[in-house]
């Protein structure tokens, strides 16, 4: 690896903006030794190697170097399509261009990334068709006639929310696989084939164990067999694991279906078998509704157990729907003579019944080892078995079914320690770890503000007048140039009408425009202030003086009521464990450090990281928080902060 990273080695050559960093090579060496020991072990089990490589690191290219030179087809699994773009954009581009050859690497989406074919002939011709606009309609014809992969990220110009888009995307529930009469033209075909010579496969998280989950089952499955994978943002693995190991039912997705039946029927079907089909599907949409009454109108998460608890109501309008969902699948079932797909439309239905079932049934299957839970919104109800522990599952389907597994990020470690990321990933202490800081210059271009003793603490009455009151003082000294970060949406509204009459400043807001053109708008300005909550704690990537401060209102503590935190939290103390210490902090440093990480993303970058919450101080398990942060100069009094701004640092 010193003869590519090192100070005399081919990339410093090749490229006259690289500068050798000796965590990066090490990071390389490590990841490279584990894809050799992964070949060479004979007990079935990946070799597996953490790392937490901090930002400027360049952790993309010390796992991608090492992946080419394996020999071995490996999977790279990321859980943002902003960092697909950058390996292949950025890094496969100067790979190439430094082994002098090109690179068969490829990204590959989930299904429902592309156009299906079939489907979009059938919507074509339908009576719906004509419900969207013809100029969309031929649009799409005209892309269809250029296009390569089918992918819907090259119509820019079709809402993330289209209307258009579910009814003719390559669904994996409607595919009709070798019986479908187009085939030959089918972009999965063509992705799948183009796989196969791939050496490097680029997809994100929710792929992967999609992909994991139809090869458990021995068919189907996306990608060509590989070897190892890498997961980049690994720190998201437990969250998608969980989901994709949990049991899902929704009102949005019965309702789909039976949208799909009544296409698809008034193209294939005789009036007769037309009427008696969608007889039986307004029967199963008014047993769906009334089912839905059956939820407390509040919006939220909230554990089921106290509704199946009203067993006999719940259960006979639980049957009464069940019942239903039977009939119907066996409507789809008589006509299967019209079309394959009506197999397809039955099995649909059964898988959702099923899914029913298990979730909502009074028995109590699983208990132990599910926690079931609902989530109410305004016009729609979903329902949700979550494994309580993912290990086990990935002890079975991805320790086992690979030669190498490496998990990197940024952020995997509390006060330096993998024990919380082992424990929640089923990995034992003889997995290798690497702990690699930051190159960044954070005692001399940064400092850590925390409010003085008296502040008010986060759950003080007081505490919500102070931090807008702060949080502006802030503002004015930094002249915006601020990313503010918060834990609730209500905070944040309340903080920006404070600060909208206040600030001289342009103050955006999550929500009142898209992600991507807040955050164009961020770097396209050089004071302006931009408040915002969860998704932006991560992935904001802006550099230079657009972004000279970073706020975070409080400890991202997350909502003790949520019924899986409730659940884990229980499952930990029963076993002797403080979860408090065990689950409930780290999963806050992991966040914490997320949002603290937003400041620096270059070398030249400088500023102050405020987090207005004194519990870091007031409380002992302060000093674990603080032992996780960046060795920022650490001030609790606005005139340093002054100072460090008005000194030009």
């Amino acid at each position: 690896m010193k003869e590519i990273f090192g100070k005399d080695g081919k990339l410093a050559a090749g490229f006259s903006g690289f500068e050798p960093r000796q965590g990066q090579e090490e990071m390389a060496e490590a990841v490279l030794t584990t894809l050799a020991d992964g070949v060479e072990r004979q007990d079935g089990r990946a070799s597996l190697l953490l790392v937490e490589a901090e930002t400027g690191i360049g952790k993309t290219l010390a796992y991608l170097v090492p992946a080419l030179l394996s020999d071995q087809r490996v999977v790279v699994s990321t859980a943002t399509i902003n960092l697909q773009d950058q390996i292949l954009k950025k890094e496969i581009p100067l790979l190439e261009k430094m082994f002098g050859k090109d690179i068969p690497a490829l990204c590959i989406k989930g299904r429902q990334n592309y156009l299906c074919h079939y489907r979009w002939y059938q919507y074509r011709s339908s009576p719906q068709g004509l419900l969207i606009e013809e100029g969309d309609l031929k649009r799409i014809e005209e892309w269809l006639g250029e296009t390569d992969i089918g992918d819907r990220a090259e119509l820019a110009w079709l809402p993330d929310r289209s209307p258009l888009w579910p009814k003719i995307s390559a669904q994996s529930n409607q595919c009709l696989g070798g019986s479908c009469p187009e085939s030959q033209l089918c972009f999965v075909n063509r992705l799948r084939k183009r796989a196969g010579s791939a050496r490097l496969l680029i997809v994100n998280h929710h792929l992967f164990f999609s992909d994991l989950a139809l090869r458990q089952d021995g068919f189907g499955e996306i990608l060509p067999r590989y070897q190892s994978v890498v997961f980049d943002e690994a720190h998201h693995l437990e969250n998608v694991a969980t989901n994709f190991f949990g049991k899902h039912f929704s009102y949005y997705q019965l309702l789909d279906l039976i949208g799909d039946l009544e296409r698809q029927a008034e193209t294939d079907l005789q009036q007769s078998e037309v009427d008696k089909l969608l007889g039986t599907a307004r029967g199963v949409k008014q047993r769906l509704d009334i089912f839905t009454a059956m939820f407390p109108a509040q919006r939220g998460r909230y554990p089921l157990l106290p509704l199946l608890e009203k067993a006999g109501e719940w259960h006979n309008v639980l049957e009464s729907l069940l019942q239903g969902l039977d009939t119907l699948a066996t409507r789809c079932f008589e006509v299967t003579a019209q079309g394959e797909i009506w197999k397809l439309f039955g099995d649909r239905t059964l898988l959702l019944r099923k899914n029913l079932r298990e979730i909502a049934g009074t028995g109590n299957e699983g208990e132990d080892y599910y926690v079931r839970w609902y989530e109410r919104r305004e016009r729609t109800v979903g329902l949700s078995a979550t494994p309580v522990n993912v290990a086990k599952e990935l002890e079975d389907c991805l320790y086992n079914s690979v030669q190498s597994c490496i998990m990197t990020s940024a952020t995997l470690t509390t006060a330096g320690d993998f024990k919380y990321m082992r424990e929640r990933l089923g990995i034992t202490e003889e997995c290798k770890t690497l702990c690699l800081q930051s190159p960044f210059d954070y005692k001399g271009r940064t400092l850590l503000y925390i409010p003085e003793q008296g502040f008010p603490e986060a759950a003080a009455s007081n505490y919500m007048d102070s931090l807008r009151e702060r949080i502006h003082d802030l503002l004015l000294l930094s002249r915006g140039r601020a990313l503010v970060l918060f834990t609730s949406f209500r905070a944040m509204d309340l903080v920006a009408e404070y600060l909208s009459s206040r600030l001289d400043y342009p103050v955006l807001v999550q929500g009142t425009a898209s992600r991507h053109a807040l955050l164009h708008q961020f770097r396209e300005t050089n004071d302006s202030v931009l408040l915002a909550v969860a998704s932006f704690w991560e992935g904001v990537d802006v550099s230079g003086d657009s972004l000279s401060c970073v706020l975070i209102d409080k400890l991202p503590f997350e909502v003790p009521s949520d019924p899986v935190i409730q659940a884990r939290v229980k499952a930990i103390e029963e076993e002797g464990g403080k979860a408090f210490f065990k689950f409930q902090i780290p999963r806050a440093i992991l966040t914490l450090r997320q949002g603290v990480g937003r400041l620096m993303r270059s070398t030249s970058d400088k500023g102050v990281i405020g987090i207005l919450d004194i519990r870091l101080y007031s409380k002992g398990y302060g000093r674990i928080f603080r032992a996780s942060l960046p060795p920022s100069p650490v001030v609790r009094e606005l005139d340093e902060v002054q100072k460090f701004f008005g000194a030009g640092k």
